[in-house]
């Protein structure tokens, strides 16, 4: 709900647990008042106090009074250059060559609905589940506006925010910093959480107090990255997953960003999440816009479990849009780890039959099956049928794994291009690199000009083609290196800043095609693994690979982080076999899949060398997690323990909505002798009902919650074992 008090210039947004609210002030700078548990309304610009803050200037406004300073005022968006010196959710080069934003509120408009972005993604919603505030500010003597956007999902206890700069004035100008989101808070005893690793080990929780000055994370790797994810927390110290304020910025973004925290000196906090500043510089002619992407914000009273709930619901109500929605999606194969590039078609056709029986429905192809891609080395951007290995084309391969009850999925990286390929060797000039300079290259692969429609047009078309050619249900869209040497050869030397963001942008054009084209095709995205888990992606793809290291044990702390914001049914998760080929760890087969069921489930091994003991697991797995596949995917879902406190076991659960069943999942960690006995407390539960747990123990809800449910004697190292709680 959006409460407009125009005579007070008051903007009230309430969601079922949360209130936000912003006010212009005498002066027309828009102050952010409160964002917290909910209130039931009022002015709450009478926490805002002034004094004379010797170093902090007072603008033209304010006259006399030294009291009022843009240097102390909570902002709902920071400028720059005009006294404010904290970050900046702006910076503009102007005409003369001076650089500032000097913003004042000009007027506000509400509409139903949630609003939409041209050519970004943002959360999606209808009159029924959304409404819209626009707020707009003026630089006059820039002669630039500024529309804040502001959609509110009342329900699910959801803002979310963008941007919108447009250029009013007859000469051009440059925005050398536009940011998403600006949060300002009274107070600065908060902790910042960030997520962050490499490839290999993404999303890993990053504690800490807020201290003096900036910290913070952020990417110039032109993707979000494996080493920081654009999604943070601040939470007060004391914060856990069931108690305690908690605050979540996502930013909907699949290229460089910036996620800052900035402590004042007079102990007031603000963070600043947006697209990285670095070579980045936007020309604005007379009468264009740049919008911002999407920002979306959670503040949860009870905890970081709840907050993680949130958006959970929110992204799969309102974010994915995926092809055959309420179906379930199928238990896949992917052939990779057990071919490499050494396959034909027989050899796919062989994995299939083994795969079959055993309940896995969705053949994967992946790397390897186009062009001369025989190695890494070459092949990428020849997107034709390599029919060497496939005879007849995928027109002939995917009806004989149809015969086998099977679909077909293929594995694609649209975005980068090999020196030795037919594409490199015809248009040099559609690769980034940098004139009378030697490429840097990555994975001996370059990446292709995406910013260039025509680049973009081209490769379509040739992928385009081979998706036509046969009835192709699933398509991996993988990126396996970072950008450099980043110059355009179609642009001139003054607009090379927007590269960045204009690869982006063609990166989204090329998704949106795929996605209209082939409305019946599940696209899963990835980079390297996990290098652009964001909300940007989710909104093309329903799921992305969560890493590439598919080890159960180290899978259990990237899914854990992946979770405070990212919910299950988008985390691509596999059974791989062991030795892990990246640790050389042993597991045992039925962890294995107890662990890759906390994601989309599938598997990536040679089937045709498991024992029958395994084959047996396998066919067990995969009818149970079609079983309880609505209630994995689309459960609450609860984090027992952490991974990272290195306890006896790590335990998850998921509950469903109306609280009926619940799937308690546990792996332990290295035991010893002499075990202790363990009692797991669980979550979620209607404290008034009864449960049957494994059909052989019936409790009560809250003895459940309260006292717990015993642990077996965990007979080795990594074991797992899986309790279903069904209401009676």
């Amino acid at each position: 709900m959006i409460l407009c008090d125009e005579k007070n210039l008051l903007f009230t947004l309430q969601t079922k647990n949360t209130t936000y609210q912003l006010k212009a002030d005498r002066h027309g700078i828009l102050l952010h008042t409160y964002y917290g548990p909910k209130i039931a309304g009022g002015d709450l610009s009478y926490l805002i106090r002034g004094m004379d803050r010797g170093c902090s200037p007072n603008p033209p406004e304010a006259g006399l009074d030294r009291t009022y300073s843009l240097d102390t005022l909570p902002q709902e968006y920071s400028s720059c250059g005009v006294g404010d010196f904290r970050l900046p959710s702006i910076e503009l080069e102007l005409p003369s060559g001076s650089r500032s934003a000097s913003l004042r509120y000009r007027g506000f408009e509400r509409r139903p609905g949630k609003y939409a972005l041209e050519g970004l993604p943002a959360f999606r919603g209808g009159e029924e589940a959304a409404e819209t505030l626009v707020i707009t500010l003026e630089d006059t003597a820039a002669q630039v506006a500024v529309e804040l956007y502001y959609g509110v999902f009342e329900e699910e206890d959801l803002i979310t925010r963008a941007v919108r700069v447009i250029n009013q004035g007859g000469e051009p100008l440059r925005l050398t910093r536009c940011a998403s989101v600006c949060l300002d808070f009274l107070r600065s005893d908060l902790d910042l959480i960030t997520f962050d690793g490499c490839h290999m080990m993404e999303r890993c929780p990053d504690r800490a107090p807020l201290r003096s000055g900036v910290q913070g994370v952020g990417s110039v790797r032109g993707a979000a990255s494996h080493q920081h994810n654009p999604f943070v927390v601040l939470c007060g110290h004391s914060a856990s997953e069931d108690y305690g304020l908690c605050y979540g910025a996502m930013l909907l973004y699949s290229g460089s960003f910036e996620a800052l925290a900035e402590r004042s000196q007079y102990d007031n906090a603000r963070l600043v999440m947006g697209l990285n500043p670095y070579h980045f510089r936007w020309t604005l002619q007379s009468g264009e816009s740049f919008t911002a992407p999407e920002a979306a914000m959670v503040c949860s009273p009870c905890g970081l479990g709840q907050m993680s709930r949130q958006y959970h619901r929110a992204i799969r109500h309102h974010l994915i849009d995926a092809p055959c929605a309420g179906e379930r999606r199928p238990v896949l194969i992917n052939n990779w780890e057990a071919t490499y590039f050494n396959f034909d078609a027989d050899k796919l056709v062989d994995i299939a039959k083994t795969a079959a029986p055993l309940g896995i429905e969705l053949f994967v192809m992946d790397d390897g099956w186009f062009g001369q891609r025989n190695d890494d080395n070459r092949g990428l951007g020849d997107w034709w049928v390599n029919t060497a290995k496939l005879p007849g084309g995928l027109e002939a391969l995917v009806p004989r794994l149809k015969e086998l009850g099977m679909t077909f999925g293929i594995w694609i990286e649209p975005e980068m291009v090999n020196e030795d390929s037919d594409l490199y060797r015809a248009h040099p000039d559609w690769a980034l690199t940098i004139p009378r300079r030697s490429p840097t290259r990555c994975r001996n692969q370059l990446v292709l000009d995406f910013s260039r429609a025509d680049v973009r047009d081209y490769v379509y078309a040739q992928i385009s083609a081979v998706l036509s050619s046969a009835d192709v249900r699933y398509v991996k869209w993988d990126m396996n290196r970072s950008l450099t040497d980043v110059y355009s050869a179609a642009l001139p030397p003054e607009r090379q800043g927007e590269v960045y963001h204009r690869y982006v942008l063609g990166v989204y054009d090329m998704l949106r095609r795929l996605r209209a084209d082939y409305p019946h095709i599940l696209v899963e995205g990835c980079a390297g693994g996990g290098g652009r888990f964001e909300g940007g992606m989710l909104y093309y793809t329903p799921q992305i690979w969560c890493s590439d290291n598919t080890d159960a044990i180290d899978r259990l702390k990237i899914q854990y982080g992946t979770s405070f914001c990212y919910p299950v049914s988008t985390m691509g998760a596999h059974v791989s076999v062991v030795p892990n080929e990246e640790n050389g760890r042993v597991t045992p087969m039925e962890t294995r899949g107890v662990v890759a069921m906390a994601g989309t489930f599938g598997y990536e091994m040679d089937l045709s060398k498991c024992t029958e003991e395994e084959k047996a697991i396998i066919r067990r797995q995969t009818a149970f997690f079609k079983e309880h596949y609505e209630l994995i995917q689309r459960g609450d879902y609860y984090r027992l323990t952490s991974p990272f406190d290195h306890g006896p076991y790590t335990a998850w659960e998921h509950v469903s909505p109306d609280q009926s069943e619940a799937l308690v999942s546990v792996v332990s960690g290295s035991v010893w002798a002499a075990q202790s006995f363990l009692t797991l407390p669980v979550k979620g539960l209607d404290p008034r009902r009864t449960y049957r747990v494994n059909d052989d123990l019936t409790l009560p809800g809250d003895v459940l919650m309260a006292a717990g449910i015993p642990l077996p004697q965990f007979p080795g190292d990594y074991t797992a074992c899986q309790f279903y709680l069904k209401a009676e």
